[in-house]
């Protein structure tokens, strides 16, 4: 019989992988609340309408897991939170502080074809501040994911992150006479421009619709690193993370528009300068969401990040952390049978010192057994054979220098913890 396997597109985490997102868990939390952002969830599963109404077609048609479930309603499983955010500030809109500041880390699912930092299944950070329509809380949400890249060991050489301004770009667009009804279509036209050859864009670009005084004019556009000295939101932005310290990891950069509906304002994403990867987070401003499920208008800005592309930038840059999933940081091993109920005691008093202990459940061969501590990455490996038992002592093995003593058991917790603080 073959070996079942897992659904296309997800992963598995066996512990070294594991250790990484726990990691990366640890580093979101940390840039989160050094802004003073708070942690919140929402469901995995949701009305599949709330995503229809600002998400965009395309994540809604061809990119949703969606299904019906038993009552009739069609749901879906979530492939972005934004939406879920803006339904749940509409509940409680009047009752909550302004201005919000909530993050998140969680499981996120989009039927698209599995491929190098794209996968079915992903884990994403979400950062929003809401209540505030200003470009300083624009910059604000920018520096939260400077403060996560710096956290990381990227630095502004290796990572850049990308800013526009949806307004600079109708303004600019109105100008070379692209007018409000084709703005989707040209919108769409750049967002996806970076992914083809500049020859492969012009030509669909003349196929979808546009002139080709239209498209020269756009290509002139998309060249100019100047025009956000003619938006006063840019230059405030600008401004702002210059005082929030991130100045460095900022840049214009006019080709920036991100693809979902719901963005009005500031749009921003950040890249690997080499440009060997999708963007590792992307987002902007999005004042009329909350609105448009149903709650009072909230202004909002915020970004999200996925959890396989910033792996690969940070192997890229060769600054990935160097993780152990050790599980525990003390082994007890068992001399024999009869020493079961000893072995499984003794753990229990090693553990009063708080470090994570682990116990050998069989009498194997001592040698097995500490072969087995060095395997799963213990520092210390704890002795109890019966002239220990009858003597009150145990024998304290440091795993690290091979170096051992034989100490009172009243004393040996200690030692064993003084010996794994030494080690980290």
């Amino acid at each position: 019989m073959e070996p079942i396997r897992a659904v296309k597109g997800t992963r598995d985490f066996y512990p070294e992988d594991m250790s990484f997102r726990v990691w990366l868990y640890a580093k979101i939390r940390e840039a989160s609340e050094r802004f003073g952002y708070q942690e919140y969830d929402g469901p995995f599963l949701e009305r599949l309408d709330l995503y229809a109404a600002k998400s965009g077609e395309e994540l809604v048609k061809d990119q949703s897991f969606v299904f019906e479930d038993r009552g009739g309603q069609m749901v879906a499983l979530r492939p972005e939170l934004t939406p879920s955010l803006a339904r749940m500030v509409a509940a409680k809109s009047k009752a909550l502080p302004r201005p919000i500041r909530w993050w998140s880390f969680g499981p996120f699912w989009r039927y698209e074809r599995p491929q190098r930092g794209r996968s079915r299944e992903f884990f994403q950070w979400n950062i929003d501040i809401l209540g505030i329509e200003s470009p300083e809380a624009d910059a604000e949400i920018v520096a939260a994911g400077a403060e996560l890249l710096r956290g990381v060991g990227l630095s502004p050489e290796a990572v850049r992150i990308l800013v526009n301004d949806r307004r600079l770009a109708e303004s600019q667009l109105d100008e070379i006479g692209i007018g409000a009804e084709q703005r989707s279509l040209v919108f769409k036209l750049i967002d996806r421009r970076d992914r083809m050859t500049p020859v492969k864009w012009a030509e669909w670009s003349l196929e979808e619709g546009l002139s080709q005084q239209e498209l020269e004019a756009l290509q002139i556009m998309l060249e100019d690193r100047q025009a956000w000295k003619n938006s006063a939101p840019l230059v405030r932005f600008f401004d702002a993370t210059d005082s929030l310290g991130v100045a460095d990891y900022i840049a214009y950069d006019p080709t920036v528009i991100r693809g979902l509906d719901y963005y009005t304002g500031t749009v921003f994403e950040a890249r690997d300068s080499d440009r060997n990867f999708r963007a590792i987070f992307g987002g902007g401003r999005y004042d009329d969401l909350v609105s448009a499920v149903g709650g009072d208008p909230v202004p909002g800005t915020g970004f999200a990040m996925g959890d396989m592309v910033i792996r690969l930038v940070l192997e890229q840059a060769r600054v990935a952390p160097l993780l152990s999933p050790r599980p525990a940081e003390i082994l007890v091993t068992t001399f024999d049978e009869s020493m079961l109920k000893s072995s499984l005691e003794l753990a229990t008093e090693f553990r009063a010192t708080k470090l994570p202990v682990e116990w050998y459940p069989a009498p194997d061969k001592l040698a097995k057994q500490l072969k087995y501590a060095n395997r799963v990455g213990a520092r210390v490996a704890v002795i109890l054979g019966p002239d220990e038992l009858a003597a009150g002592t145990v024998t304290v093995r440091n795993l690290i220098s091979g170096e051992q003593q034989t100490v009172s058991r009243e004393q040996a917790p200690a030692i064993a913890k003084e010996i794994v603080e030494a080690a980290s």
